[in-house]
């Protein structure tokens, strides 16, 4: 039996997206990670770095009360904000992660 305390703790990530022209791949890459994380029941926000900018920004707030970030970007992405937090790399070594 799950206790209503149990529910509300619900699994939350985050994630950035990010491609060197931050066109298709970035956003491709946000959808699918949504679509992963609404299959598993799992709550997801994702920041694009795309070629206008960020979007979706994740703010300190979202940071610090997330279960870990995932970072699917095929570029530099400025991993100082989320010191203290497990980060996966999403592209370049998903092996890595558990």
């Amino acid at each position: 039996m799950t206790s209503p305390a149990s529910e509300e703790r619900r699994v939350r990530l985050l994630a950035v997206t990010a491609c060197p022209t931050g066109i298709t791949h970035t956003y491709m890459a946000a959808e699918k990670l949504t679509q992963a994380a609404q299959a598993l029941g799992v709550e997801m926000e994702v920041e694009t770095q795309g070629s206008i900018g960020a979007e979706n920004a994740l703010s300190d707030n979202d940071i610090r009360s997330s279960g870990g970030i995932i970072i699917a970007a095929d570029k530099d992405v400025d991993r100082t904000r989320f010191a203290g937090k497990r980060v996966a790399e999403g592209i370049h070594h998903p092996e890595r992660q558990r």
